[in-house]
């Protein structure tokens, strides 16, 4: 049926089939088992490639257990702010947000933890951003699954109080999945909110 539409509009427009690709994402359709893949492999690759990390080590976690991030950790000299303005911080965390929109809600801890210091950044939060493309670099090739299983609700949640080092503001967020997929995982910290859908 699918061909069938590709050949008609290919009569009615000039067009080419790009393949399974939409967006930088690649969709896997396992019918059968009435499941859906998403990755965005070939996509993390060109970030890898654009930050100048694809020849980097592998990382293990976006983000080392313990490490804490404050605005202390910005620029206090010249050199250092010249250095810094050389980095480009918000670009990686741009790239990184939308992987964690479309297919990579295991990211979106450790980037909403980096998104705070784009206007002080500082080589420990430059680091932190290079840990996540590590652990992308790793796990590039992971699948967001949907379908496959039972049409339950689950949803779970966590929280940290005070856990904000510049301003004590507490941290929590929940995420709902629907037939074994993530389909909403958002992120609440005192004055601040940011969220996650996937439809399927």
């Amino acid at each position: 049926m699918l061909g069938d539409i590709k050949a008609w509009l290919s009569t009615q427009f000039s067009m080419k089939d790009m393949g399974e690709a939409f967006l930088g994402i690649k969709i896997y359709r396992d019918r059968s088992r009435r499941m859906l893949g998403l990755t965005q492999s070939s996509y993390i690759e060109k970030v890898l490639k654009r930050f100048k990390m694809e020849h980097s080590k592998r990382g293990l976690l976006p983000m080392r257990h313990r490490i804490k991030l404050s605005k202390k950790q910005s620029p206090k000299t010249d050199e250092e702010l010249k250095r810094m303005l050389n980095i480009p911080y918000a670009s990686a965390v741009g790239s990184i947000q939308y992987v964690v929109q479309c297919t990579r809600p295991d990211v979106a801890y450790a980037l909403s933890v980096t998104r705070r210091y784009q206007a002080c950044t500082g080589e420990a939060h430059w680091g932190v951003v290079k840990s996540i493309l590590k652990y992308l670099k790793r796990t590039k090739d992971m699948f967001l699954i949907d379908g496959g299983g039972e049409l339950i609700l689950e949803g779970y949640s966590d929280a940290s109080f005070q856990s904000d080092d510049d301003d004590a503001k507490s941290q929590s967020d929940f995420v709902f999945k629907l037939n074994g997929g993530c389909g909403s995982l958002e992120e609440f910290q005192a004055g601040y909110h940011s969220e996650f859908h996937h439809g399927s």
